[in-house]
């Protein structure tokens, strides 16, 4: 019996494009022993991670709110190797700014290649204060999507970007023998 799954391990190093002079996180994915990777799944590197990032409008903040974890769909924009999003006054913007960890997820189909993808963004996120320079970068494109006051910009600074992409499976392979009727309860 294999024990339980390694943390995820080191990848390549991917520069920040913050301008900060030379900061590096590190792409991460996990090694786990006893289980094989489907052939059909692979590990993304940073720029493809990024450029993904890039072309979707809307992906998944991860929080914890009173030790639970809560989801909220946000739209975004890539600034400067990190993701910004604007938030209103509430859980979102509290728990996000706050000490603990978030995660930010985005993912995406491509019909005609039969493929899915998935990135995620981990590290720590802080309020932003508006400035000229945000107001005229990312700020002046990002639009809230819901009514009412949005005035607050939100930077998640990544410590980690891991993505990877597989082939969708046919429906008609997705049978095994518990779906016969007897074992379903049917018969």
């Amino acid at each position: 019996m294999a024990g339980p799954p390694k943390p995820p391990v080191p990848g390549p190093k991917c520069p920040s494009t913050d301008g900060a002079g030379g900061t590096t996180f590190s792409c991460m994915h996990n090694e786990s022993p006893g289980r094989n990777a489907s052939p059909a799944v692979e590990v993304l590197d940073s720029d493809e991670c990024w450029d993904l990032l890039r072309g979707v409008p809307a992906g998944h903040l991860a929080v914890l709110v009173d030790g639970h974890p809560e989801i909220f769909p946000v739209n975004y924009k890539v600034d400067h190797g990190s993701v910004v999003f604007r938030s209103g006054e509430g859980t979102k913007l509290h728990a996000a700014a706050g000490p603990a960890a978030v995660a930010f997820e985005v993912d995406g189909t491509d019909q005609e290649k039969r493929t899915a993808w998935s990135v995620e963004v981990k590290g720590h996120a802080v309020a932003l204060e508006p400035s000229p320079e945000l107001l005229k970068g990312v700020g002046l494109t990002l639009f809230p999507w819901q009514s009412g006051h949005k005035d607050h910009f939100v930077r998640i600074i990544p410590t980690a970007v891991s993505g990877r992409r597989f082939k969708v499976t046919p429906p008609l392979t997705w049978w095994n023998h518990i779906d016969d009727p007897a074992r379903a309860g049917f018969a």
